[in-house]
């Protein structure tokens, strides 16, 4: 089953699989997004709250996701041991998010870190300046997603790109309330209807209440539906 909504103008989130719906969509300036990347694996206390995390057996999606090629750029959460399986990225972000990560508890380093892929495409210029390759974000915990990421991190990521934002897995929907924060249009696409809606709904609780800094997209004139 798929689905579109509409949130507001320039905010559109689809429900499915993101390999048959990108095809459908015209080119895109700038990737932010947190693919499946083969670790199947949850530890207790997710197992609790979260369903399992869909396609995440092993690294195609990631592989699928550094395939893309948006006008601006691309940045792609990713494992460290990940890294050979992928393109070579121009740099390797990393994310000090002062926990522990998951991982092997007898015979692994607790890493207190996660890598984020930066590919530039042929239109990138940082709009900014040189942003440093440290990323700075406390995380706030999973209460919508097994994965989820601090959305200030997000808004970090996001402030590097320019135009739209695809987020192309979508989950929770963090990477589309960081963009329309900022004043961004944002794509997200989730095919986990749970978390779809999920998404829905937090998207549109910050369009509700934008930054009084940055002007909010304009409201949708209509919903579309598939």
């Amino acid at each position: 089953m798929s689905k579109i909504e509409q949130l507001a103008e320039g905010v559109t989130l689809y429900l499915g699989d993101c390999r048959e719906i990108l095809p459908t969509l015209g080119k895109v300036d700038a990737v932010v997004t947190d693919p499946p990347y083969g670790m199947a694996f949850r530890s207790n206390h997710r197992i609790e709250r979260h369903d399992a995390i869909a396609n995440d057996a092993t690294d195609e999606l990631l592989q699928f996701a550094c395939s893309l090629r948006p006008a601006h750029s691309s940045y792609i959460f990713c494992r460290w041991d990940n890294i050979s399986a992928v393109p070579k990225p121009k740099s390797l972000l990393t994310w000090v998010k002062n926990n522990w990560s998951m991982g092997d508890l007898n015979h692994e380093h607790a890493r207190q870190t996660e890598t984020v892929l930066f590919y530039p495409g042929p239109e990138h210029a940082f709009p900014k300046g040189r942003p440093t390759d440290v990323l700075e974000g406390i995380r706030t915990g999973n209460g919508f997603h097994p994965t989820e990421k601090p959305t200030d991190l997000m808004g970090q990521i996001c402030s590097f790109t320019r135009g739209e934002i695809l987020d192309p897995f979508m989950g929770s929907g963090t990477t589309g309330v960081a963009a329309v924060k900022l004043g961004r249009k944002f794509i997200g696409i989730e095919i986990e209807p749970k978390y779809f809606d999920i998404a829905c709904r937090r998207i549109q609780a910050a369009l509700d209440a934008p930054d009084m800094f940055v002007a909010p997209p304009k409201p949708a004139k209509q919903e579309a539906m598939l």
